[in-house]
């Protein structure tokens, strides 16, 4: 599973990331028709259906993906950036590797991989019976050609970053010195050879190092790399290897499928599914009438008025997401590819970054609002992934008087007596906030965070003036839009716990644009060959998570637990994260209708 953008703010869902109002500390839940109940632990509840009775042959699965705008339709792993679009690639995208509890690549997938870590290699060997979705079969040539695509310099997706410069003759390759990527090696029709500058322990991480997704080469025969993201077969037509395989698609609306009757894992049992984007105001109303079988990306901050809905079961796991604030700190080069940071940035002083955190009480924002199923977060490790979170960090909890001591001594005073602080040289400081709209408590949050800056003497304009859509918040920020000094997102990281990806020097997803020499070494010391050594990985990860904490160019704002309401008919399907198969392969309906 990849990093991507998470809704409201960020992928999962706009909803996901809603927002909380009120008054100090957030306890005021006016502005929002939510109701608090009893916390909720995550952890309760379960995470496969429970249905035992006899699936029948055939039918219809009907799931609502829960968003408040229009998915972009990007239907290959190579140039999708949000997780609307992969909520809607469910059915037919498939790593090509497997995972375990901890997120560690194991073999029986569509493809094994093989770390040589003394010769620098990584080995790819697809399964002999694997095929595209029109009886092709999936080869060494797939696998190359995506290396090339995402390689080249037309290349239009985000994918292009150091996991792949990291690969030898790739820099030559994209920089036009050379017509082939001299470290992939085809050994036969089904095993690739790769040849690193350097492997790490990341690469055995699920949607780590390691690409784990291929193209239909012949698919893509006779067009430009620079045309591929809008062509048919990405937008209209892609050919996949997985379960299920794409027959309708309205664009930004719905999508149909049907079984790709190739599919490695047997036939898949449903005659049809049908995905159907689904606005946040009317998904609660949409189950009580039991029109879909499934809610991804359902709100949690509404979680009360669904949670006892006739008909269905509630499926929970931690999440791989969470929610921060981030500081525009420089530009984005997409020539050199890399991070250009500006240490004269409004947002440059660090101690402006800290207070606007320690205003904050998430605490009670997470139970409050999300009835547990939010919670602070700390750092930008998630405690997914167990050890490697450091637990020592204790992140910005609400501290007034230590943000106000902050400004002061940073020199940000209130110079004209307005209540509201001037910047370092006596001059009016405005701060311009981008956040998502989306859900019931987008608004409100958004308003509770600006109201609690204001109550340290910071003067929070919304970029725009108001809450921006997601497609367009995201245009923004990828962009560099001057008019965007701090926002409000959300990353899934994927099962891949390395930073680098998100904060890297030569990310395109470090949409902060912070970078210095000390980020990165620490950055590169989580993926080195030191970190083989499990005692040293862990050190690697705490000290990333100590200076990004002081730093503050990232806040990391609110934990996740995710939930998923199934219908009672539904079988055969499992939310957890170690399945040996494809759930989607497996689910099916015990009833003709719900």
């Amino acid at each position: 599973m990849k990093k991507n953008i998470f809704g409201m703010v960020t992928l999962l869902s706009v909803l996901a990331l809603a927002a909380c109002g009120g008054k100090s500390g957030g306890t005021d839940s006016s502005g929002s028709n939510n109701a608090a109940t009893d916390t909720e632990d995550v952890s309760n509840f379960p995470i496969e259906v429970s249905n035992d009775a006899k699936a029948i042959d055939g039918g219809t699965l009907d799931v609502a993906v829960v968003m408040d705008t229009q998915f972009q339709g990007l239907f290959q792993n190579e140039f999708y950036q949000d997780n609307y679009d992969a909520q809607f690639m469910l059915p037919s995208n498939e790593s090509l590797f497997l995972n375990d509890a901890d997120f560690k690549i194991v073999d029986g997938g569509a493809a094994n991989l093989k770390l040589d870590e003394d010769n620098n290699t990584a080995t790819i060997t697809l399964r002999d019976n694997l095929k595209w979705s029109d009886g092709k079969d999936v080869t060494a040539d797939d696998i190359i050609f995506t290396y090339e695509v995402i390689g080249n310099k037309d290349y239009t997706g985000i994918r292009y970053d150091s996991n792949f410069t990291n690969i030898v003759g790739m820099e030559d390759y994209h920089d036009g010195k050379s017509d082939t990527i001299s470290g992939i090696t085809k050994e036969s029709d089904k095993v690739v050879k790769i040849q690193y500058k350097q492997v790490h322990p990341g690469m055995m991480q699920a949607g780590g190092g390691i690409w784990s997704s291929a193209l239909p080469k012949h698919a893509f025969e006779g067009i430009a790399v620079k045309d591929m993201e809008s062509s048919d077969a990405v937008r209209k037509t892609p050919i996949v290897y997985g379960p299920y395989v794409m027959s309708n698609i309205v664009a930004g609306e719905s999508v149909e499928y049907v079984p790709n009757e190739y599919y490695y894992g047997g036939k898949p049992k449903l005659d049809k599914l049908s995905f159907k984007a689904v606005p946040t105001a009317s998904i609660v109303e949409a189950m009580k009438a039991k029109q879909y079988d499934m809610a991804l990306s359902m709100p949690t901050d509404t979680y009360p008025t669904y949670k006892d809905a006739e008909g269905y079961q509630i499926l929970g796991r931690t999440d791989t997401a969470y929610t921060y604030l981030g500081f525009k700190l420089g530009k984005w080069n997409a020539e050199e590819g890399k991070v250009e940071y500006n240490d004269k940035a409004k947002m440059a002083d660090k101690s402006l970054r800290q207070a606007m955190g320690y205003a904050l009480d998430n605490d009670a924002v997470g139970s409050r609002f999300y009835n547990g199923l939010r919670s602070n977060a700390t750092t930008l490790i998630p405690p997914v992934f167990g050890t490697l979170h450091n637990s020592d960090v204790k992140g910005y909890t609400q501290d007034i008087d230590k943000a106000n001591k902050l400004l002061d001594d940073a020199g940000y005073k209130d110079v004209d007596g307005d209540g509201l602080r001037e910047d370092k040289n006596g001059d009016k400081l405005t701060i311009n906030f981008a956040s998502m709209s989306g859900g019931e408590t987008a608004q409100p949050l958004a308003d509770y965070y600006v109201q609690q800056w204001k109550e340290i003497g910071l003067d929070v304009k919304y970029t725009t003036g108001r809450l921006i859509d997601f497609q367009a918040f995201y245009d923004k920020l990828e962009n560099d839009d001057p008019e965007i000094d701090v926002y409000q997102g959300a990353w899934n990281t994927g099962y891949d716990p390395s930073p680098m990806g998100l904060y890297g020097p030569n990310s395109a997803f470090n949409y902060t644009r912070f970078a210095s020499d000390e980020n990165t070494k620490l950055l590169e010391a989580i993926d080195s060959k030191d970190s083989f050594d499990d005692t040293k990985r862990k050190e690697a990860f705490d000290a990333w998570q100590e200076y990004a904490a002081d730093e503050a160019f990232v806040i990391p704002t609110l934990y996740r637990s995710a939930v998923l309401p199934v219908s009672d008919r539904v079988t055969g399907f499992t939310w957890a994260y170690d399945v040996d198969h494809n759930p989607w392969a497996t689910v099916a309906v015990t009833a003709e209708s719900r």
